[in-house]
């Protein structure tokens, strides 16, 4: 398989996980954490290529390191989520250029690490973003309805006796292990075009969960495909391309719900609604 159709791989596969979990944290609103993680594994990922090792590898062992200090910074008194995300993104981003600009001879290029080289990905990044994207499936078939439950009513969640930790905890590891696996393709300050722009449109013009659950990812896949054919056509770099279709989607989306609102259509819809109706 040539480098080429690798990067096609690669796109469908990074596409569709990302657009998978970015889903779970759209609809739960962890999407400024995930932007924390996208810019705070860069100097894990800046210090794995400095000692010659994995760079999903460094941004791995980054992200735990991040969840750990962000969920302690979110305990301390009138702090929250929020206000620990901005300092982990700006802070570890912060730190990774300075790694970046301290160590001499880095054998990896500062913009492949922060906008990705979908055209040098190895079957390596291609497995791992394959085994995350299973691993999440499996896990939202498994804990689907407690995920939602906690998603959409947190307060009936924990009146009816569940804790809310293992959730939040389970969709943040998710979230921790799909920005890892996107780093390779789109860098660390894209990667979240492909969280949280798939998952956003779908919820525009798609109404149910589980809906959202299966467009994202098809809007996802199809972000990466458009970004890498885009270009080789137009010969610009593919992680740009890529962010640049999924907000194309987003806004294609925004398009789509705007003409739905308009009067006529709502007349149409209603007409076709008592017609159905009838005829039942």
């Amino acid at each position: 398989m040539g480098y080429f159709e690798r990067a096609l791989v690669a796109a469908i596969v990074i596409g569709a996980g990302t657009g998978f979990v970015g889903a779970l944290v759209v609809l739960r609103r962890r999407t400024f954490f995930a932007q924390a993680l996208t810019h705070g594994t860069y100097p894990g990922a800046v210090a794995a290529a400095a000692l010659g090792l994995s760079v999903p590898l460094g941004a791995a062992a980054a992200s735990v390191v991040l969840v750990v200090v962000m969920a302690g910074i979110a305990r301390i008194r009138r702090q929250g989520a929020q206000v620990a995300a901005g300092i982990v993104l700006t802070g570890g981003f912060a730190a990774g250029a300075i790694l970046q600009a301290v160590i001499p001879g880095l054998p990896v290029r500062a913009e492949s690490l922060l906008v990705g080289s979908i055209l040098t990905v190895t079957d390596g990044d291609i497995l791992l973003a394959a085994s995350v994207a299973v691993v999440a499936v499996v896990a939202v078939a498994l804990f689907g309805k407690e995920i939602a439950f906690s998603t959409f009513d947190q307060p009936g969640f924990r009146a009816a006796g569940y804790r809310e930790w293992p959730i939040e905890l389970l969709v943040l590891g998710l979230t921790a292990a799909t920005v890892v696996s996107a780093l390779p393709a789109v860098g660390a300050i894209l990667a979240i075009a492909l969280i949280a722009a798939p998952a956003a449109a779908a919820r525009v013009v798609v109404p149910t969960y589980r809906g959202i659950l299966l467009a994202a990812p098809v809007i996802g896949a199809a972000s990466g495909v458009i970004g890498v054919l885009a270009s080789r056509a137009l010969a610009v770099a593919a992680g740009p391309s890529i962010a640049l279709a999924a907000a194309g989607f987003f806004l294609l989306a925004l398009g789509i719900a705007k003409l739905r609102a308009l009067p006529w259509n709502r007349a149409a819809i209603s007409v076709e609604t008592a017609e159905d109706a009838r005829i039942a």
